[in-house]
């Protein structure tokens, strides 16, 4: 059975002087410009290509396992917390990004729970 997966990123924004600055703080991917709605529009879409590219060379597991990224494949947290630093002239948002669908894998003998399908 066939799933789809998620994940909540950390997106970070500031200016420096005429420019924003945006940044996804898990995957390292940003951006800039002058106008905030065409960086924070273009920080999403570079985001996708990422994860699109990791799913396709197969790293997507380990990237996301190095990165402390958790992948949800069933309803979103509603709130989440998140450590910002006091007086910070940043925006910072949390960000739900579709990961595509996911298929359980047939496993062995002694496979965990979590992995074998039916």
């Amino acid at each position: 059975m066939a799933a789809t997966g998620f994940v909540i990123l950390t997106l970070s924004y500031h200016q420096e002087r005429h420019n924003w600055v945006g940044e996804c703080l898990e995957t390292g991917t940003s951006t800039y410009g002058r106008v905030f709605s065409k960086v924070h529009n273009e920080l999403i879409e570079l985001i996708d290509l990422h994860l699109n590219e990791l799913d396709a060379v197969g790293e997507r597991a380990r990237f996301f396992k190095e990165n402390g990224i958790k992948l949800y494949t069933d309803d979103a947290p509603t709130e989440i917390s998140q450590t910002v630093r006091v007086d910070s002239e940043m925006l910072i948002e949390a960000h739900r990004v579709s990961v595509g669908t996911l298929v359980k894998i047939r496993c062995p003998i002694n496979c965990p729970p979590s992995l074998a399908s039916n």
